[in-house]
């Protein structure tokens, strides 16, 4: 998508950001933006290719059998894909895939959900049988669940009462239907606390409305929550494109299925809102190691 996408926004940061610390000029990179994930994107890496980029980097799950179709046909090209499964067991010598233990990320932030809940329990807004937290999910992909389980066992780490509640919508990014499922998991599903693995700020602005506490992804949504953004978790992609930079141009061999974490600064937590997270939700991840 573009960066109204919360998901290809933290990307197209990213990559922003590793150009400009590598002594690039903004004529040395292309965006393209709003690919199908479909033969468009092999018609989209051809292009680059054409305009004589020696990297071309695709973020979406689907664009991954087109960006293959692209490095078997550019072999001087090297095509690194995010959150792909097939880059150590294609045998193609340019094609790589790339993500982060994000799950880390998932938990700490269901820690920050979790001492939210107990404070709401503490208050006596809520029962701790009332603790249900509600995750709105894209797919039923691993990605997502692995995701998901990662934020509930941070949860229930601090709030053995928690119980966790998941409506898909079936696409990355649909603001209406992000929106109507975070919508239901509060009105009908009884949820006092919402998360989610999708890419709009339609799960933050039903919080909003409906004043529900939001732990967000891919980045800070305060914009759309002031009074209800807790925490974000999301993947900083900078050293992966540092690293595919520095590689290329050294002539040495990119990594076929390159994973970052918290330690490589790869896994990240956006800045606590004070002003909703619990007290003491700082001092408390500041003492996790993972």
């Amino acid at each position: 998508h573009d960066e109204n996408s919360t998901y290809d926004k933290n990307f197209i940061d990213a990559a922003k950001a590793a150009c400009k610390n590598a002594g690039l000029s903004e004529d040395q990179y292309i965006i393209k933006t709003n690919i199908p994930e479909g033969q468009e994107c092999y018609n989209a890496a051809a292009e680059l290719v054409d305009a004589g980029c020696n990297v071309v980097f695709a973020d979406s799950f689907g664009h991954e059998d087109f960006m293959i179709q692209a490095a078997k046909e550019f072999k001087d090209v090297q095509f690194c894909h995010a959150t792909g499964t097939s880059g150590k067991i294609a045998n193609i010598e340019n094609f790589h895939n790339a993500f982060a233990s994000i799950y880390e990320g998932r938990y700490l932030a269901g820690i920050a959900a979790g001492l939210k809940l107990n404070e709401m329990i503490a208050a006596g807004k809520i029962t701790a049988e009332q603790a249900v937290i509600g995750y709105v999910g894209a797919f039923t992909y691993a990605e997502v669940i692995s995701g998901m389980t990662s934020f509930y066992l941070g949860a229930r780490s601090v709030c053995p009462s928690a119980t966790m509640k998941v409506r898909y919508t079936g696409s990355w990014y649909d603001q209406a239907k992000e929106q109507e499922a975070a919508t239901a998991l509060i009105e009908k599903d009884k949820c006092v606390l919402i998360s989610q693995h999708a890419d709009s700020l339609g799960a933050p602005t039903a919080c909003e409305l409906a004043g529900v506490p939001n732990v967000s992804y891919n980045g800070s949504t305060y914009s759309a929550g002031e009074t209800t953004f807790i925490i974000s978790s999301a993947i900083n992609w900078a050293p992966y494109f540092q690293y595919i930079i520095e590689t290329v141009v050294k002539g040495e061999a990119i990594a076929p299925d390159w994973c970052g974490t918290i330690a490589t600064n790869s896994v990240v937590l956006s800045g606590v809102n004070q002003d909703v997270a619990a007290e003491g939700t700082i001092e408390k991840l500041s003492l996790i190691h993972i």
